[in-house]
């Protein structure tokens, strides 16, 4: 009965196992670019929601001090990501890109960014006085990438780009 088991072997042919293999390969080489593709995307998703944290951490900035928005006769107002996270504002948080995110060393007061004249070299909030509306713009500087200035409704994956040495 054993010497039957042993002329009856149904296994894979050399053809059939390369066959197998060659298929296995091919759907690898579709699947590994795709997958690369989806994880860049969540990281510029990530790269926006941080900047729409950014303006929320603004806007609870000028809600606290009103001495923060646009004065009148500038009809701006920068308030860098240093300041939003040193004053509370908003939490810390990191570059999806690894690193973190472009930000000054110093601790900056109220009256230091109501004295800003120029835009910072750091990631900030842009504060603009358009009649009687205010609207929010956000720049955002990573290790590798960058968002902006943009106005926060328009932010898209398109608007996330790499840094330029």
């Amino acid at each position: 009965m054993f010497k039957k088991y042993l002329k009856n072997q149904n296994g894979l042919t050399l053809v059939e196992l390369l066959a197998v293999i060659v298929i296995l390969g091919i759907i690898a080489a579709i699947a590994v670019p795709s997958i690369g593709g989806i994880i860049d995307n969540s990281k510029k998703d990530a790269h926006i929601a941080n900047a729409q944290q950014m303006v929320s951490g603004a806007k609870i900035a000028v809600s606290a001090n009103s001495d923060l928005l646009p004065a009148k006769d500038s009809g701006v107002r920068y308030i860098p990501l240093e300041y939003l996270i040193d004053s509370g504002y908003l939490d810390a948080f990191s570059d999806p890109d690894g690193g973190d995110y472009s930000k000054g060393t110093t601790k900056l007061s109220d009256d230091d960014v109501i004295a800003l004249k120029a835009a910072p070299t750091t990631s900030y909030v842009l504060i603009t006085k358009k009649a009687s509306i205010y609207e929010y713009s956000v720049y955002l500087l990573g290790e590798n990438r960058h968002i902006g200035p943009e106005l926060i409704g328009d932010i898209d994956r398109s608007k996330v780009t790499d840094n330029t040495p």
